[in-house]
C-alpha cells in the first residue's frame, strides 16, 4: 500500500512549510490529509479520482498529486520544496518532539546540522539559553534521538501490520501458494515490530520465492534460496519468507510465531515425555518417529495442553495456567457491540452522525458514543458546553427516530493541567457517558500528572479514562505516571479504563490491561475514530485486550445498551 508513504511525504510537506512560514491553513491541510490518507484501509494507489475526493481534507489539488507520486514515484511540489530547505535541517525534524520551529532555531544559530551534533549539544547542555530552549527541551530532545534509534530497530504494529497483510495479498495473486500465515511477533500481536516473518507451503517452491523477490515492495533481496528468501522492503524492514512441506506447517508456524521463552517451555514439556519439537513437528526421542506437525493444535494436544492462543505465548503464565485449565475465554472481535470513543464534524472528525451511523451499523454495532472534544482542544474544534447541550438534543431527536441503533451522548472532556474538567459538572451530569482524557502538559513530573487523572477519576461524572499513558508508539513515550496508584483509584471509583485501539496508541498497553482485570477495573475499547475506516482500528483494541488475558465480561462494550447505559451510570448515582 502506498498510503504510508504518501502520509509521510504530506507530513514532510507540512514540516518545510512550517518551516518556510507559509499560511498555517495550508500546513494545516497536508497534516490532516496525511492523518486520513495513513487510516485509510483501501489502498490510495488503486482508487479513482472521484473517490480520492471523497476522503475529507483531499481535493483536486492533492489527489492530483497523491496520482503523481502513484504514476512516477516522486512528487515534483515536494522534490523543489526540499531543495529550499537546506538538508541538515531536514534532517532534524525526524527527531520526535523537535518540531519545525525548534529544528530551525538550532540549525541557524547553533550551525546544527546533523543528530550526532544535536545529541553531543544536547548533552553537554549548550542548548539551553536559547530561546524557548530550557533543560527539560534538552532532556525531551535526548528522549526523542533515544527514540528515533529505537524506531530504526523496531516499528509499530500498526504501520507494519498493513504492509505485512499487503505483501500476503501480493503473494495470494502472483505466487502458487496454498496455504500461507503471518508468523513471529506480528501474529502475536506485539506492539512494535522488527521484522516481517512468513510462512507458505507450495508444489512450486522455486516459483514462490521468485514472486517473492520481485514485488513492489522490495527495495534489496539479501538472500533467495530453493525455500528461503529474505529481503528488505521500502518501510526498512527485513521480511523473511519460507516455504515448508504441508506435513509440517503446524509445526513451522508455532516454531516461527515464537515467542522464544515460550518455545523454550514447550521444548521442555517435551523432553521430559521422551519428546522433541522443531520446526519440522514433534517426534519421539527413542526412534525419531514423527507424531504431529501438519495441525498447530497438535504440538499442544500431543504435550497435553489445550490450544494457546498467539497472543498469550510470552511465558508470562500461560502453561501453567494451560496445565491447570484456567486459560481465559478470549474476548473476540464479534463480541463488541459498539464503539465509545468516536469523533463526528461537530469537532475534528470527518462525518456526520448519519454516515457514521451506517457504518456501525455495517459491521453489526449496536451502538457507538459521540465524544466529540471539549473546548479546552481549540486546534479540533472543542464544543463549548453550549454547542454541547445542542448536540445532545440533535442526538436524543435523533434516537426516538432511529430502530435497533442508538447514538449515546457523550464529551472527551480535557483534564486541565489543574487537574479541573474542562467542563463544568452540571453540563457533564447531563451526558450519557463522559470520557475524560489528558491533552496537554505531557511533561508535568509524575507527581502532577498521577494528580490530574486521579481528580478525573474522582470526579462522579467522569465514565471512562482514555488513552492514559499518552502515548504515541514511534513518537511520543508514554508520560510519566504511576499506573499503580491509576488503577487502584479506578477500582475505588469504578472509573473505567480505556484500550484507546488507534494503532499508534494502542494504550492501556496489554501489560496494564492485564493488572486491572486480575484488579476487577472495567475496561471499554475505544477506536478514537475520527473517520469511518477507523472503526478498522477495533481489531487492534481488541488483539491488546486478548494479549492482556481479557475476557468478554472484562470489557464494556460487549454489554447491550440498555446494560451499558445502567453500568456507566451507577458510578454519578452512587456518588
Amino acid at each position: 500500500m502506498k498510503n504510508q508513504e504518501i502520509a509521510r511525504i504530506f507530513n514532510d510537506i507540512a514540516d518545510l512549510l512550517e518551516i518556510k512560514g507559509e499560511n498555517p491553513f495550508r500546513i494545516r491541510a497536508y497534516r490532516r490529509a496525511a492523518q486520513n490518507i495513513e487510516g485509510l484501509t483501501r489502498d490510495v494507489a488503486e482508487t479513482p479520482r472521484d473517490e480520492l475526493m471523497k476522503v475529507p481534507g483531499i481535493g483536486q489539488d492533492l489527489a492530483g498529486k497523491i496520482e503523481e507520486y502513484v504514476k512516477t514515484g516522486k512528487l515534483q511540489f515536494y522534490e523543489d520544496l526540499k531543495k529550499e530547505v537546506p538538508e541538515g535541517l531536514s534532517m532534524l525534524l525526524s527527531v520526535p518532539s523537535l518540531g519545525p520551529k525548534t529544528a530551525k532555531l538550532l540549525f541557524e544559530r547553533l550551525n546544527v546540522r546533523d543528530i550526532e551534533t544535536l545529541e553531543q549539544l544536547a548533552r553537554e547542555h549548550k542548548l539551553s539559553g536559547l530561546p524557548g530552549i530550557k533543560e527539560k527541551t534538552e532532556e525531551n530532545i535526548l528522549k526523542g534521538i533515544e527514540m528515533l534509534k529505537r524506531g530504526m530497530e523496531r516499528q509499530p504494529l500498526g504501520k507494519v501490520f498493513p504492509v505485512a497483510n499487503d505483501i500476503l495479498e501480493h503473494l495470494r495473486r502472483k505466487a502458487p501458494v496454498k496455504k500461507l500465515s503471518i508468523a513471529g511477533s506480528i501474529r502475536r500481536w506485539k506492539d512494535t515490530i522488527k521484522d516481517i516473518d512468513i510462512l507458505a507451503t507450495s508444489q512450486d517452491p522455486k516459483a514462490v520465492m521468485s514472486a517473492f523477490v520481485h514485488l513492489p515492495h522490495v527495495k534489496d533481496v539479501l538472500m533467495q534460496g530453493p525455500t528461503k528468501s529474505s529481503v528488505i522492503i521500502r518501510e526498512r524492514l527485513q521480511v523473511d519468507l519460507r516455504v515448508v512441506e504441508e506435513d509440517s506447517f503446524g509445526a513451522a508456524l508455532a516454531y516461527f510465531t515464537g515467542s522464544k521463552a515460550h518455545n523454550i517451555r514447550l521444548r521442555e514439556m517435551a523432553m521430559k515425555s521422551g519428546l522433541k519439537i522443531n520446526e519440522y513437528g514433534i517426534f519421539r526421542e527413542k526412534d525419531d518417529k514423527k507424531v504431529g506437525g501438519k495441525e498447530e493444535k497438535d504440538i499442544y494436544r500431543i504435550l497435553g495442553l489445550p490450544y494457546i492462543p498467539p497472543e498469550l505465548r510470552e511465558d508470562t503464565g500461560e502453561i501453567e495456567a494451560a496445565l491447570a485449565g484456567r486459560l481465559p475465554r478470549l474476548v473476540e472481535l464479534k463480541d463488541i457491540k459498539g464503539d465509545l470513543h468516536v469523533h463526528s464534524k461537530w469537532s475534528d472528525g470527518s462525518h456526520d452522525f448519519e454516515e457514521l451511523i451506517e457504518e456501525a451499523r455495517e459491521r453489526g454495532y449496536e451502538y457507538i458514543a459521540i465524544t466529540d472534544h471539549s473546548k479546552g482542544l481549540g486546534i479540533a474544534r472543542g464544543l463549548t458546553a453550549e454547542r454541547l447541550l445542542g448536540q445532545k438534543k440533535e442526538i436524543d431527536s435523533m434516537n426516538k427516530r432511529l430502530k435497533g441503533f442508538r447514538l449515546i451522548a457523550g464529551i472527551e472532556v480535557d483534564i486541565r493541567n489543574d487537574g479541573r474538567m474542562d467542563l463544568p459538572d452540571d453540563v457533564l451530569k447531563m451526558m450519557d457517558v463522559v470520557v475524560a482524557s489528558i491533552h496537554s502538559g505531557f511533561r508535568q513530573n509524575r507527581e502532577q500528572l498521577t494528580k490530574r487523572l486521579v481528580s478525573a477519576m474522582r470526579n462522579p461524572y467522569v465514565s471512562i479514562i482514555a488513552h492514559p499513558t499518552g502515548r504515541l508508539i514511534g513518537e511520543r513515550d508514554a508520560y510519566d505516571v504511576d499506573m499503580n496508584e491509576i488503577l487502584k483509584m479506578a477500582k475505588e471509583t469504578g472509573t473505567a479504563i480505556e484500550i484507546n485501539a488507534y494503532p499508534l496508541r494502542l494504550d492501556l498497553n496489554d501489560v496494564h490491561a492485564r493488572m486491572a482485570k486480575e484488579m476487577g477495573i472495567p475496561l471499554v475499547i475505544g477506536t478514537d475514530a475520527h473517520l469511518i475506516s477507523h472503526f478498522d482500528y477495533m481489531a487492534y483494541g481488541v488483539s491488546i485486550a486478548r494479549k492482556g488475558w481479557l475476557e468478554k465480561g472484562d470489557i464494556l462494550n460487549t454489554m447491550s445498551y440498555d446494560s451499558l447505559v445502567k453500568t456507566l451510570k451507577r458510578k454519578s448515582t452512587s456518588a
